[in-house]
């Protein structure tokens, strides 16, 4: 994994996407952004990420069958799940998918940056 520090953000809500991608952008990552699942797919076949924050429901799929399609693509990316509407099950599937955690809206921009922080050393530490 390089140091830079690019995140895609996919997430249809664009209020969502302004905010995070302002907070990041802000904390010194690079910042893209997909509103769909297909985008998404695109994005990860042409460009390596650090960060992916995943919404669970998209308008095109759910955030974990574009983890499924995706996770050879993004094997050294941090991968955050997020949803406002928590469960056991999707808990469970996205943790089986590889995913690094699994954060519940609304997110404290505060959390989110520290979270990413601490699973970003995570992944350098783990890939020496």
């Amino acid at each position: 994994m390089s140091d830079n520090k690019i995140v895609l953000i996919i997430d249809d809500d664009k209020s969502v996407l302004r905010t995070f991608s302002r907070i990041l952008a802000k904390n010194g990552y690079e910042v893209e952004m997909a509103e769909t699942g297909k985008e998404a797919l695109e994005k990860v076949r042409k460009r390596s990420y650090s960060v992916l924050l995943i919404d669970f429901r998209l308008p095109d799929m759910e955030g974990t069958d574009l983890l499924e399609k995706i996770r050879d693509n993004v094997s050294n990316a941090v991968k955050l799940m997020i949803t406002g509407l928590p469960s056991l099950d999707l808990g469970s599937k996205a943790l089986d998918l590889g995913i690094d955690a699994y954060i519940v809206k609304p997110v404290k921009p505060d959390e989110l940056l520290i979270l990413i922080n601490e699973k970003l050393t995570q992944k350098k530490l783990s890939n020496r």
